[in-house]
């Protein structure tokens, strides 16, 4: 906590959204405790609530979809090419593909609340070609509800949080 917060106090909010961009598409960053920290930071004054909440849903969505991208380009080969090797027969992975097809918007949605989920979320959809709109619309509505739920959480909520931290 103690680097992010340093980054965080010289680079501001840029710091978040690099942090957040990198992580979103796969990248092992600590980007929930950079939002929650950002907050926090916030709630003493010294960032604003909106820079940090605009900063996350649009590092999160951006990341996401550079993954996606990645994942339609170059993650389906991978898929077939190693898949076997990890248990993803072809007949398991189109019943894989199935299941997304059908629930994959609420699956991209509510990934973001998923640890590795909401690092992998826009590889797997890509691979698995999730249509773009559908990806984008599930991707920026679960940004949002993230975003909203570290920045604003702990922003109103702070002299709470900190009795538990």
């Amino acid at each position: 906590m103690a680097s992010i917060e340093h980054a965080i106090a010289i680079y501001g909010v840029a710091a978040l959204f690099i942090i957040l961009y990198f992580e979103s598409f796969g990248a092992p960053l600590p980007g929930e405790s950079a939002l929650v920290t950002c907050a926090f930071v916030a709630a003493k004054g010294d960032l604003s609530i909106a820079h940090v909440f605009l900063a996350a849903w649009s590092a999160a969505v951006l990341g996401d979809s550079t993954g996606y991208l990645i994942g339609h380009f170059g993650g389906r080969p991978l898929l077939e090419r190693y898949g076997p090797r990890l248990g993803l027969s072809p007949e398991r992975l189109a019943r894989v593909e199935g299941e997304f097809a059908e629930r994959g918007f609420f699956v991209v949605l509510f990934a973001r609340f998923v640890v590795l989920l909401r690092q992998l979320n826009g590889l797997v959809a890509g691979a698995l070609r999730m249509p773009w709109l559908h990806f984008v619309t599930a991707n920026a509505l679960g940004a949002a509800l993230w975003a909203g739920l570290w920045s604003f959480g702990p922003y109103f909520f702070t002299d709470l949080f900190r009795r538990f931290l």
